[in-house]
């Protein structure tokens, strides 16, 4: 592995996670394993402590029962029992003089500890010290005690075979301790790539849509994790960010066809009075078309903003008490002349006072957009129907209804995009962009536009708006 690989490595998640949770892991283990050692050790040598005792009490029993003589021959016999190498046994005046004691030859280098003597002459029950022979690197525990007022006794056991059995635990200990490191290690590795594999996942699918592949999205495994929400959440913001650039380019495409014809028409025109005009009145009608032409691409391009900021809340409706039953009643007679002028008839069923909470201007665009998209499209001798009633969920609903030609199936889910413009509306003028204000305005006062059609018998459009709130209008009169 190069130097670069493994630096590279060491910055990864993964490696981090893996390396906090061998430390922790290894600090914890260490700790539990310290503790029982140091438990065994305690009972080890308390149990060491537990036998000299005993044979001091029995010692002690002998002495007073049978006398001093018996308590040497007992000391003798119980050195050669146990072996030589294993204990020894020495009987000591209050002064610490040695009048008796087992062979103690392989003990030479141990001595009467006067402090201990002196500690059991003040009233301590034992003495105990653990004396470490250098040369063997052996360790001794020995024990001081009183058998009678005027015999003491230096009982040392080897505490060889307990040594031995705590270095064999301590080597298990150790061989245990590294193979549980190299096992959570390899644990902690494999949790940490399962735990960040979501992560690599996303960082792929990014790599791929920055290279222009705006189809790709993070698999979901549906565990419902924190990495599973991750890889939710992305997708939704990749449909998003996919379906704003689809609307980008369509909107660039329908631009470039509508904003082609007027310019088109724009120098033609200027083109033909130039090359055969000689009057006045020519220029003076060739610069009226232009005015015309330009008033029609501002339109448009100032409807584009409007729905451009609407939608992104930048241009905020200007909240306020309306009166929507009174608003509906002036939009249809505003409109009555031209459907009378056309031959369809108008119908306006508008209750008592409906109070609503919005933008009056942006409202009755949304009225006269629909209403004119309604009776552009409805012949001669039909009606159109507009009915404001208020529903169970405390808002209102506004149904325009004509029986006109109809959307069918295919071009109604598009209807509301911009620019389009459904087959039957070619021949008609227009931009195709009044549906899409109406829903973008419907939508920033927290409401919204459906439509249903039948082709050949009228479509009818329903508008839902959140009802006034009292306290709300008086909150954004003070604040205004």
């Amino acid at each position: 592995m190069s130097l670069r690989t493994r630096l590279s490595l060491q910055n990864t998640l993964a490696f981090r996670l893996t390396l906090w949770y061998a430390v922790m892991f290894t600090l914890s283990s260490g700790i539990a394993f310290l503790i029982f050692y140091c438990l065994v050790t305690y009972i080890v040598r308390d149990r060491t402590d537990q036998e000299l005792i005993g044979q001091a009490r029995r010692f002690a029993a002998i002495l007073s029962a049978e006398g001093a003589e018996e308590v040497t021959k007992a000391v003798v016999i119980e050195a050669q029992a146990a072996g030589v190498r294993k204990v020894f046994f020495r009987l000591l005046y209050p002064n610490g003089q040695t009048f008796s004691s087992s062979n103690m030859g392989y003990w030479k280098d141990i001595t009467v500890d006067l402090s201990a003597i002196k500690q059991l002459i003040q009233g301590a029950g034992y003495v105990f010290e653990t004396i470490v022979i250098s040369d063997r690197k052996q360790r001794v525990r020995v024990l001081y005690a009183m058998l009678s007022p005027s015999v003491a006794i230096q009982v040392g056991e080897s505490m060889e075979g307990y040594s031995r059995f705590l270095d064999i635990f301590k080597g298990i200990l150790i061989f245990t301790m590294a193979f549980l490191l190299i096992l959570a290690v390899g644990v902690g590795w494999f949790m940490a790539k399962r735990a960040v594999s979501g992560v690599e996942a996303v960082t792929r699918t990014a790599r791929k849509i920055s290279a222009g592949a705006l189809d790709e999205r993070v698999p979901v495994k549906d565990t419902g994790d924190e990495i599973d929400l991750l890889a939710k959440t992305f997708n939704e913001m990749l449909d998003r960010i996919q379906a704003l650039v689809k609307e980008v380019k369509e909107m660039s495409d329908n631009i470039a066809h509508d904003l082609k014809s007027p310019i088109t028409r724009i120098r033609g025109a200027a083109e033909v009075t130039l090359t055969t005009s000689h009057s006045t009145e020519e220029y003076e009608g060739m610069a009226a078309s232009i005015i015309e032409e330009c008033d029609r691409l501002l339109g448009m391009i100032n409807t584009m903003l409007l729905i451009s900021k609407t939608e992104a809340g930048i241009d905020k409706p200007a909240l306020g008490d309306i009166n929507l039953s009174t608003l509906l009643k002036d939009t249809c007679e505003l409109f009555t002349p031209g459907a009378e002028d056309k031959g369809v008839t108008l119908r306006c069923d508008s209750p008592g006072a409906i109070h609503l909470n919005g933008d009056i201007r942006m409202i009755q665009r949304m009225f006269s957009n629909l209403l004119d998209n309604s009776i552009k499209y409805t012949p001669p001798g039909r009606k159109v129907e507009v009915t404001l009633s208020e529903t169970v969920s405390e808002g209102v609903s506004i149904s325009i209804s004509d029986t006109g030609v109809g959307i069918s199936s295919e071009e109604l889910p598009h209807i509301f995009d911009r620019f389009y413009r459904a087959d039957q509306s070619r021949s008609t003028a227009g931009i195709g962009l009044g549906l899409s204000l109406s829903r973008a305005i419907a939508r920033a006062h927290g409401g919204d536009i459906t439509v249903t059609s039948v082709p050949g018998k009228g479509s009818s459009f329903t508008i839902t708006l959140p009802k006034a709130n009292p306290k709300s209008i008086e909150a954004e009169k003070l604040r205004s």
